[in-house]
């Protein structure tokens, strides 16, 4: 059993409510923010669930490895190792709950990468896995593979990416079904590849394609990235993903067995913000999408970011037909249009209760430079027509060469919003050297991860 231990800053550290140092942005009600990462660790790519059916227990990962559960909706967190003592696991984590209060905790690992511009170069083995907890997070199965090459085999792929989501809702056919997306790189295109359990993850079915068109076979532009899903009441499927300059759509309607073509439903910009400028101070930035929809009005909603106006904005579209059509692409975040300011990495939830859309972001809209970064929450309380931003932020971070990762993540239940972001550390924070990874051939400021809790109930 996971033992509480007092060098946890999760444990240490006080909460702290923000609204002190709150800049044009009013705060966000009720927020607080606590500090997950281990001292001396550093992590990003993070990901947060919250069982529904007891919103006291939630659960973090991010990359290496790092989990931790709280009983406490968050407001104090114990991290346990899911591969028990002296064990590993991986990177690229997502988790999810199921109807019956089940974690799952899914991640990648690689035993040897290629070359650093091409994976192709002397791969060795990898795959994915998910593990299933009973208890919320403190006690963990064995691991599952899904889908695992060896480095033995001819013609071996790069499995990447996995995102991991559930069919909780109460009235579905398909109530308990377990579902799973991610990347598969070769050698000539990648490709969206996917899998389904229907036993609490004992067992998955034989990975099968729902990428309609190939991508180009590394992960840059044109490849197919950022794979998201997510289950309406009647258990229909939705998954989406970049694919060169659209966001595209895979549909499923009896539950996980057979999808449809996918197809492209809206034209972004490319994914990857980097290159000559990028976003400065940050090793690379995506603009992956996210699905969502309400429960009870059956509205679709896309969110990604992109740089059609100059800088870097959050974006949203619409359907009420069920995916068929989209509206126009619309700005999440308000600050004035071409002010320069960037807007990035968002992450979209949508309220299982009442159906309001809520969007988190980095954001840089009080520093004319275009350094100093705070974390943004929208929300919009009419199907995604408008939204008002808040500031959940305690202070703002700037940093060189920044790894956030590729994503962050966001989970909301009746009102109260729980939110995981990764952050450049304070300055002269102290990283525990690993000796299991080769140390950093270029100047990075050191990244942990933070969980953020609002909570609008009862506000309008």
């Amino acid at each position: 059993m996971p033992v509480r231990t007092n060098w946890f800053l999760a444990a240490i550290l006080p909460l702290v409510s923000i609204g002190a140092n709150a800049q044009s942005l009013p705060p966000a009600p009720g927020a607080r923010i606590v500090t997950v990462t281990p001292e001396g660790r550093t992590g990003s790519e993070p990901s947060i669930a919250v069982n529904h059916y007891n919103p006291n227990q939630v659960a973090v990962t991010a990359g290496g490895g790092l989990v931790a559960y709280s009983t406490d909706s968050a407001r104090t967190f114990t991290t346990v190792n899911p591969a028990g003592e002296g064990g590993t696991t991986g990177g690229d984590p997502s988790m999810t709950f199921d109807d019956k209060g089940n974690l799952y905790f899914s991640y990648l690992a690689i035993q040897k990468n290629g070359s650093p511009s091409y994976w192709g170069h002397g791969t060795g083995g990898n795959g994915i896995w998910v593990v299933r907890s009973p208890d919320g997070g403190k006690t963990w199965n064995k691991p599952v593979g899904v889908k695992v090459w060896t480095g033995q085999e001819t013609g071996i792929k790069l499995e990447d990416m996995p995102r991991i989501w559930a069919d909780a809702n109460e009235k579905s056919p398909h109530r308990g079904n377990l579902y799973y997306a991610w990347i598969e790189w070769g050698l000539e295109n990648s490709i969206v590849l996917y899998s389904r359990s229907t036993d609490q993850g004992a067992t998955w079915s034989r990975p099968v394609r729902i990428s309609t068109i190939v991508g180009y076979p590394r992960d840059d532009n044109g490849s197919v990235v950022g794979i998201i899903g997510t289950v309406a009441p009647d258990g229909t499927v939705y998954v989406v993903w970049n694919q060169g300059l659209n966001i595209t759509l895979a549909v499923s309607k009896d539950g996980g067995a057979t999808f449809a073509p996918s197809k492209p439903i809206i034209d972004v910009g490319p994914p990857y913000f980097g290159g000559t400028g990028g976003v400065p101070g940050v090793a690379r930035t995506m603009g992956f999408p996210q699905i969502g929809l309400d429960r009870k009005s059956g509205e679709l909603y896309v969110t990604w970011s992109d740089f059609r106006n100059g800088d870097v904005d959050v974006f949203i579209s619409r359907s009420s037909d069920h995916g068929k059509t989209w509206t126009p692409a619309m700005r999440v975040n308000n600050d004035p249009i071409h002010d320069g300011n960037d807007q990035f990495f968002q992450w979209m939830a949508v309220d299982p209760v009442n159906g309001d859309v809520y969007v988190q972001f980095y954001d840089r809209r009080d520093d004319p430079a275009n350094r100093n970064t705070r974390l943004t929450l929208a929300r919009s309380t009419n199907g995604g027509r408008t939204f008002r931003n808040y500031d959940w932020s305690d202070r703002s971070f700037a940093g060189e060469n920044a790894s956030l990762g590729d994503y962050m993540w966001m989970v909301v239940h009746d009102g109260r919003v729980y939110g995981v972001w990764a952050e450049a550390a304070p300055e002269g924070y102290q990283v525990t050297p690993n000796p299991n990874q080769p140390a950093p051939t270029v100047r990075r400021t050191p990244t942990i991860f933070r969980v953020g809790t609002a909570d609008f109930h009862g506000v309008k």
